[in-house]
């Protein structure tokens, strides 16, 4: 008898585990796009707009071999709900099981694993391998460290699958990270091609039409929009990043330019995500490139798959549901409006939510330093922040996207993640971008009226979480620093911090 095979909108790889022994003959494929996935966050236009086209045209090509449904976001019998489809279908045709691969997310996960039963047929939920470290492999190498940090994770994941990796066993250079050679400012010193662009079809067109129509006030523009949605586009984005921008990826990858919302990063986050690249295929071809770039480049690239990737995935599974609630400061400001509109007189700020609202899309030191640093030195609750993260990013998922907004960004969890909290003043902005240079406030100033409000909301925090924060090691010179400071100076520092922080 045949079996219905549950294909989810972040599962769009041809091999994956739900589809590997499908009798082309007789299974039925599904795939659906519901509102309860566009709505559980007022996600990008652009984010939908990529996913739904990338689906359909997954749909098509699976079609060509495959039996395939798929339900549309206005097919007038979707149900709008996964179980509530999985149903109706079973009603109109006999099927022995229903396969799927799990979900990536926890919440996802658990409705099927508690509706599925309800739908009195047989049901697998297999393992998705497209993750190169499983969830049983990450728990045994957590329970094996003192201290869960990246490094020695990374380490662990170079040498199971010999990425950068002599015949001897040793890292390829003499050492496992070149992260202190990828942090140098951009001075215009070489050229930034533009982008590859993929002209919509008709059905990317039919898409947008649609996402205009049914989601008119979400936040983000479909204006331009080029994004690959295929995997032979994805591949062809893929090597004309190798082609284009490799060489110069490690030096600048924290580097931050007004006009450039890319830099040299490959911008594939988001075709890893959701199927359309392998992340170990991609690993591997990069690893080749050693002659024609930079160590340092195709290093830290690969770290931030088979290291950063697999390593918050690790953290989340491993921590929730529970990981979600978690808020180290106790943090319960409103996030403020100028996160969605731009409206704002820091230009830093304003730069990064204006290129997010056109492109879905900001680099790690864009995401870590200004929005996360800022939303953490205002004292916002986690919650509303990771909401936004999960928002405004084309990449985002639930897995990768909570552990770096609770762990690294706003050091909701503690420390289970990171060493210290990555908060800066303005100095830290002006040294890598140039958005200070055109900005209403003076980086130069430490308060006062036209100072840069992250100077003085910097040393309030570090003064305000004293108790939680001044036994860190990795804080020990701001701390020095703070002791040093007037009682004058700090009850400047401390008024303007006020005052910011009541006007939000």
């Amino acid at each position: 008898m045949a079996t219905l095979r549950l294909v989810l909108g972040d599962q769009l790889f041809t091999n994956i585990s739900s589809l590997r022994d499908i009798d082309t003959h007789n299974d039925l494929v599904v795939m659906m796009e519901v509102r309860p996935e566009t709505d559980y966050v007022a996600h990008h236009k652009r984010k939908i707009a990529f996913l739904f086209s990338a689906m359909r045209h997954f749909a098509k090509s699976l079609s060509q071999s495959a039996k395939v449904k798929y339900f549309t976001l206005d097919s007038p019998n979707n149900q709008q709900d996964f179980i509530a489809n999985l149903k109706l279908l079973l009603n109109q045709k006999s099927f022995s099981k229903i396969v799927a691969t799990e979900p990536a997310e926890y919440r996802l996960l658990k409705q099927l694993e508690e509706e599925l039963p309800k739908l009195n047929v047989s049901f697998e939920i297999r393992e998705d391998d497209r993750f190169l470290c499983s969830k049983s492999e990450f728990e045994s190498f957590a329970n094996q460290q003192k201290s869960l940090k990246m490094e020695n994770f990374y380490r662990w994941m170079r040498k199971k699958y010999g990425l950068l990796m002599t015949e001897s066993g040793k890292p390829v250079g003499g050492k496992w990270n070149y992260d202190h050679d990828n942090r140098s400012p951009f001075k215009a010193e070489c050229e930034i091609k533009p982008r590859l662009k993929f002209m919509p079809d008709k059905i990317t067109n039919d898409v947008l039409k649609l996402v205009e129509d049914y989601f008119p006030d979400n936040f983000g523009s479909l204006e331009d929009f080029n994004e690959p949605v295929t995997e032979t586009q994805a591949l062809e984005s893929f090597h004309y990043f190798l082609d284009n921008y490799l060489v110069n990826f490690g030096k600048f990858q924290d580097a931050m330019v007004k006009e450039e919302s890319f830099m040299f990063h490959s911008r594939i986050s988001h075709l890893i995500n959701c199927g359309l690249l392998d992340p170990l295929s991609v690993c591997k071809v990069i690893s080749q490139k050693i002659d024609v770039a930079p160590l340092s480049a195709i290093e830290g690239f690969i770290r931030q798959i088979i290291g950063w990737r697999e390593y918050v995935r690790g953290i989340y599974w491993l921590n929730m549901p529970e990981y979600i609630e978690r808020n180290f400061f106790s943090h319960t400001r409103n996030l403020p409006d100028f996160y969605w509109t731009g409206n704002c007189k820091m230009n830093c700020i304003k730069s990064v939510v204006d290129s997010t609202r056109k492109t879905a899309y900001s680099h790690h030191i864009q995401r870590l330093m200004i929005t996360g640093n800022l939303a953490l030195l205002m004292e916002i609750d986690p919650k509303q922040v990771h909401e936004w993260y999960l928002a405004v990013y084309d990449d985002a998922y639930e897995w990768v996207e909570l552990p770096n907004t609770l762990g690294m960004a706003l050091y909701a969890d503690g420390g289970l993640m990171s060493t210290k909290p990555y908060i800066s003043s303005g100095n830290y902005i002006n040294k890598m971008s140039d958005f200070c240079k055109s900005c209403s406030y003076n980086v130069k100033e430490k308060t006062g009226k036209g100072a840069c409000p992250f100077n003085y909301l910097y040393w309030n925090f570090l003064h305000k979480n004293k108790d939680k924060l001044a036994g860190n090691r990795r804080l020990f010179m701001p701390y020095r620093n703070l002791e040093k400071k007037s009682a004058q100076e700090m009850q400047e520092i401390i008024s303007n911090a006020q005052d910011f922080l009541e006007s939000l």
